[in-house]
């Protein structure tokens, strides 16, 4: 993004410095909104979109600790994850300096600054928004992405980019409702093979005769129904992308009648002795985990390696942080333009209730979740009465613990975890799936 196309907020209750800050930033950027009172950043916020916020660190002169500061950077988190915040401060506070960088913010400047630095600041942090295009990552031509920002959902992204270009075999892993398809679209368009076909085939729901027919097509008569030849799901494919979903559920015969086909390259239609070459990529997914695949009583070994080269797994949306957020906010944007209702506003306990949900139907629940909300609103206002949960899907199973609260299972299970991992903080975040920033507010919360 560039400067001029900038949307910026300002918080600070010194109208010196909002006046400052409204002069020196107005000839560069598309838009600037200061504002004195803090109070009023939630309702700005859920009504507008910004670019950068810059928020001063202490308010109404009382108690100058940087802590009014901090709690107003979790609630722009909250409600807008995505949005860069700078903090100002007239305390060159070096430990203050760091909390508020773990906390998440983008930047820390003193008072009095330097003009030119605050600019090039900002003009920084917009090019690296820009370059990273880390929010999503696009799947198919129609538009669809996978949305996220947290460090799993990120990986993922790092690992489709260096294997896209790629011809190799990929073995994509993860729940019901992860966005498994979506990760082979992106791949495939991401690839050398863009703009050639990109077939899916659910091939855990094909029976032993439709396999091979729906697979490697056939002949006319070569059986009852056969009227007239047909192409198989591997020609239709050729030269472009092949993605077999439920890879998994086949049984051995069919993996060894498939090992066969992709040893050799080439298919014989059923009904004919005609040897037909193909030329695909091949993508499969499953929602089975890699160490029930590699039961040979279930799966062939042989036939792993071969549609393995790389595996990608998928992380489930409980253990992806502010991704509920953000791909909440995706969504409402979606079903908001296609039911012509809206703009909505979050009530805070939406959101909480949002974010207490485990989700085991992951990111397709969450997508009937808010398109089921956009339907049955009676106002612009979504409140906690307005989300509820289908009862298909089952409660992602806890430990059993003792004391149900849950303040004590978070708090017992991040002691564990950092235990585990030997105090370092790196590794316990990734492990319970959210930031490290996210973590030091939690152990602060629980004085631990």
């Amino acid at each position: 993004m560039q400067l001029k196309d900038a949307k910026i907020l300002v918080i600070d209750d010194d109208a010196d410095v909002l006046t400052a800050i409204r002069l020196l930033l107005k000839p560069f950027v598309a838009e600037i909104l200061t504002e004195k009172n803090p109070g009023n950043l939630v309702s700005i916020i859920s009504d507008r979109k910004f670019d950068i916020i810059i928020l001063d660190m202490n308010f109404n002169g009382l108690v100058n600790t940087g802590n009014e500061g901090i709690f107003w950077l979790n609630k722009i988190k909250e409600i807008s994850p995505d949005t860069d915040v700078i903090l100002i401060t007239a305390y060159g506070d070096i430990d203050l300096a760091i909390r508020s960088l773990k906390e998440g913010a983008s930047d820390f400047i003193v008072k009095p600054w330097q003009n030119q630095k605050v600019i090039e600041s900002i003009r920084e942090m917009l090019q690296n928004k820009k370059k990273a295009g880390s929010k999503s990552l696009k799947s198919n031509s129609k538009g669809e992405k996978i949305v996220g920002e947290s460090e799993e959902i990120l990986e993922v992204f790092s690992k489709i980019k260096k294997v896209a270009p790629t011809d190799a075999n990929i073995l994509v892993l993860g729940e019901n409702g992860t966005g498994k398809d979506l990760v082979a679209k992106a791949i495939h368009e991401n690839s050398n093979r863009k703009g050639k076909p990109f077939v899916k085939v659910d091939v855990g729901a094909l029976t032993s005769t439709l396999f091979e027919s729906e697979l490697f097509g056939y002949k006319k008569g070569a059986f009852t129904d056969a009227r007239e030849d047909r192409k198989g799901r591997f020609e239709a494919a050729n030269g472009g992308t092949l993605f077999l979903d439920e890879i998994g559920n086949i049984s051995l015969r069919q993996q060894a009648r498939l090992l066969t086909v992709l040893q050799n390259r080439h298919i014989t239609p059923l009904g004919s002795n005609e040897v037909i070459p193909v030329d695909i990529r091949l993508i499969c997914a499953t929602n089975l985990d890699i160490s029930e695949l590699s039961d040979e009583n279930k799966f062939r070994k042989d036939l792993i390696y071969r549609i393995n080269t790389v595996d990608l797994i998928i992380p489930p949306l409980r253990n992806r942080g502010t991704d509920i957020t953000l791909l909440c906010r995706y969504f409402l944007e979606q079903y908001s333009e296609k039911y012509t209702k809206g703009p909505f506003k979050l009530d805070q306990g939406f959101l909480k209730k949002l974010k207490n949900h485990s989700f085991p139907g992951n990111v397709r629940e969450l997508q009937f979740v808010i398109e089921r909300a956009v339907i049955m609103a009676d106002s612009n206002l979504l409140k906690e009465s307005d989300l509820s949960f289908s009862v298909i899907e089952s409660t992602f199973p806890h430990e059993e613990i003792q004391d149900m609260r849950l303040d004590t299972v978070e708090k017992n299970t991040i002691l564990k975890v950092i235990d585990k991992n030997k105090g370092n903080i790196s590794k316990s975040a990734k492990e319970l799936g959210i930031t490290r920033a996210a973590l030091y507010r939690r152990l602060d919360k629980y004085d631990l």
